[in-house]
């Protein structure tokens, strides 16, 4: 099969096409699926740049949609249409797929549209409502509103609570599209201080939940910006790792929660028991058109490394995705 070979020379990583690689074997409780598109992810980036690679796996991917052709399974047998998490090898022409992953993936939405849901929606769910514990009367603010989890992260607010959605982003273009997603307050980063304007907009109360994927150059604007009892969710450290001179008094002041989270890293257990949950509170959601994936840009599966460049360069809106069998 072909799939995405990734070498180093140099300690320089290099993403090439490879035409000679065995397919993979399916195990007991796996689908194996011909993938039709798979999805870039940060994860992606990391991975290459530090060598981690998601259970070892040596061909990149963490998000598929594709078609059923082997299976033991009477929920998805062969010839089904699927979308799901798979530990690495999304890269490529064919992947397993642990059943536990697996979600029925609608007549209604293309392949592409498929390869844009699992781990982006997976990662907003998980992060609102498993670890942010976000109630329908409170607030949240999500940072980087129009990236792949930010688009998803303000549909799932708007569908299933009444939650006000405060959101960051670096243009007004970004900001008009998670307008129409649904967000309330917009907020440029480039131009406003984020905590000012929402210390403005709650009257000084602040949000109950932040979803941050920033890091350390926003960690004293997060905290003016969170209520009592607020929450913070790190998600990622484009800004940083390091946050110097830390006051844990604001914490204790505040009674603030910290948690930080990676899905891909995640036991199969622990992403099986969320994809449950959450594809019987969104399936419905998504055959009606109130959830919808957002995709920015789709490449051929040769062009994978013009598709890294382009989530590297943040220019993107919603989600970046490889066409595999086409």
């Amino acid at each position: 099969m072909k799939a995405i070979e990734l070498s180093y020379v140099e300690n320089q990583a290099i993403l090439e096409l490879n035409n000679d690689f065995e397919l993979p074997k399916r195990k007991t409780n796996q689908l194996l699926v011909k993938v039709e598109a798979a999805a870039i992810n940060r994860t992606d980036l990391v991975a290459k740049e530090t060598g981690k690679l998601p259970k070892g796996n040596t061909i990149l991917g963490v998000e598929v949609s594709g078609i059923v052709i082997e299976s033991d399974s009477k929920v998805f047998p062969c010839g089904s249409r699927v979308m799901g998490l798979v530990n690495g090898g999304g890269y490529a022409e064919y992947a397993v797929m642990n059943l536990g992953n697996a979600m029925p993936l609608s007549e209604k939405l293309s392949f592409e549209e498929g390869a844009a849901i699992p781990e982006v929606f997976l990662t907003a769910y998980q992060t609102l409502f498993w670890l942010g514990e976000l109630k329908s009367t409170e607030s949240v603010l999500i940072h980087a509103g129009a990236s792949g989890v930010g688009t998803a992260a303000i549909q799932l607010v708007k569908q299933l609570t009444s939650a006000k959605i405060f959101v960051t982003a670096s243009s007004a273009e970004k900001l008009e599209l998670c307008h129409t997603l649904g967000a309330d307050v917009l907020i440029n980063y480039h131009e406003k201080d984020f905590s000012e304007i929402i210390q403005q907009e709650t009257v000084g109360k602040g949000v109950d939940v932040i979803l941050d994927f920033v890091g350390a150059s926003y960690w004293d604007k997060n905290l003016a910006s969170l209520s009592y009892d607020g929450r913070l969710i790190l998600i990622g450290i484009l800004g940083g790792a390091l946050v110097k001179d830390v006051n844990l008094m604001n914490l204790l002041e505040k009674r603030i929660t910290i948690k930080g989270t990676l899905l891909t890293p995640r036991s199969d257990e622990y992403k099986a028991r969320l994809t449950k949950e959450f594809s019987e509170k969104t399936k419905m959601l998504f055959e009606t058109g109130h959830l919808k994936p957002i995709i920015d840009s789709i490449f051929l599966l040769k062009e994978v490394e013009q598709a890294h460049q382009l989530m590297k360069s943040n220019k993107n809106k919603g989600k970046i995705i490889l066409k595999i069998n086409r």
